[in-house]
């Protein structure tokens, strides 16, 4: 059988690090399964907070990726915040210092200037390539996945070019509703254009697809033609098989970036109070958090005494991420506070869930994740500021943990799967074609 083709515009693509790549990475590794050949256009030279190689093995050899050169403006952020020669983190994350008046101005000119986004100067020579490509190699449809929200912008300009060619916009995050809006410091001008594009978007492809349904009532206000929440998820091939190794101390592990609106104080107050409260639990607790820290977490955990029992690991290749989840007690799970919390659930999510140890989550607790936790039995979740319940709830999974029987029982999340979940992506491929 010949399969179909569809083109995946990406800024996120091997080798990145980091959560932006993993969904469609994923999506492609199945999606011939499924009668669908994945076509990936990306930039040639962009600018990756992190670098990733073990996601290369879930990609086939064969695969067209289409790569061409891309400007970004970093050079000049870093040369205005003094960061010569360092990566750009996402998500406003600053490791080593709090942000000074130039990391403000280069965030206002970000938001005021650079929109949607600093990759908006692809935007125009991607749908000139991409107008001839697809006139010389049609395909069956195209999907953009954002962010950054410039690669749904090439697609709209793609889809006035070709407008009987079906278009899938996936949003990861959502765009005037994604937790770090309002620190752009938009002026009205600006924030109107944000808008416009956005509703550009949402009104003109032929379906809009998120992660989740609190983040899909969000778009469905601006009446998309259709849409459809195809959630993030594991991979059953990454999880290791047979008995783990857990951790010998009460370990409770964030894995990922942990950036200011996601910092947990009234955990970390919480964990404080108890190892002054009971010694042992000072010797048995380890914080161990993986990935990118925010310099207001590491000042809040040296407020609350907890530096001795930090274990703070860079970030790490997916692969050895995964096992680390295996091997913890505990996974914290930390869900940004913002205004557009209930909606989250990120792939970690789930990951979390595959590997088969309790998540103590932190957030709002009616919420998608919350009801989530509740179908699946995964583990459990109090709000940000419910020192009472926190407590609770650390002293009862220690307590497991001291009589060797902290564990939990997540067999219902198969549907989950990242293979299923491309099965669901191909559904709504095939239901666009034209009949």
């Amino acid at each position: 059988m010949e399969l179909k083709k569809v083109l995946i515009v990406t800024y996120y693509w091997i080798p990145s690090g980091g959560a932006g790549v993993q969904r469609w990475v994923k999506f492609t590794k199945y999606l011939r399964e499924f009668g669908w050949e994945p076509i990936i256009y990306t930039p040639e030279n962009p600018e990756f907070p992190s670098i990733d190689h073990s996601f290369e093995k879930d990609i086939p050899s064969d695969i067209k990726v289409i790569k061409i050169p891309i400007w970004e403006p970093y050079e000049i952020y870093r040369s205005l915040t003094g960061q010569k020669g360092k990566s750009i983190n996402a998500g406003f994350i600053s490791e080593d210092k709090k942000q000074g008046w130039k990391d403000k101005l280069s965030i206002w000119i970000r938001g005021n200037f650079l929109i949607p986004d600093p990759r908006r100067f692809w935007i125009k020579p991607s749908i000139n390539y991409l107008k001839k490509y697809i006139s010389e190699n049609p395909v069956d449809a195209i999907i953009s996945t954002g962010p950054p929200h410039s690669m749904h912008l090439i697609a709209l300009g793609v889809k006035k070019q070709f407008p009987g060619l079906p278009w899938i916009a996936d949003f990861r995050d959502p765009w005037t509703n994604i937790d770090f809006y309002n620190e752009l410091n938009l002026s009205y001008i600006s924030d109107k254009i944000h808008h416009k594009l956005e509703k550009d978007v949402v009104k003109n492809t032929d379906c809009l697809v998120t992660v989740s349904q609190g983040w899909m009532d969000g778009f469905i206000t601006m009446n998309p033609k259709r849409n459809k929440v195809i959630t993030n998820g594991f991979d059953t091939a990454d999880i290791q098989v047979g008995e783990t190794q857990l951790d010998s101390k009460f370990s409770i592990s964030h894995i990922g970036t942990l950036n200011a609106a996601r910092n947990p104080k009234a955990l970390w107050e919480v964990l404080g109070e108890l190892c002054v409260e009971n010694k042992e639990f000072s010797n048995d607790l380890e914080i161990k958090l993986i990935g990118k820290v925010d310099f207001s977490v590491m000042e809040d955990l040296r407020q609350n005494n907890l530096i001795p029992q930090l274990n703070k690991i860079d970030y790490l290749p997916h692969s050895e991420a995964i096992a680390k989840q295996q091997n913890s007690q505990l996974l914290l799970l930390l869900i940004n506070r913002s205004q557009n919390a209930n909606g989250i659930l990120t792939g970690k999510f789930y990951e979390y869930m595959a590997a088969k140890r309790p998540i103590l989550a932190i957030g709002p607790t009616d919420g998608d994740a919350s009801l989530v936790l509740n179908e699946t039995g995964a583990g459990k979740i109090v709000d940000f500021d419910d020192k009472a319940n926190t407590k609770r709830i650390v002293l009862e999974y220690y307590n497991l943990y001291k009589t060797n029987s902290l564990q939990v029982n997540t067999d219902s999340v198969e549907r989950f799967s990242r293979r299923s979940l491309t099965g669901e992506l191909a559904i709504l491929l095939n239901s666009l074609q034209v009949k």
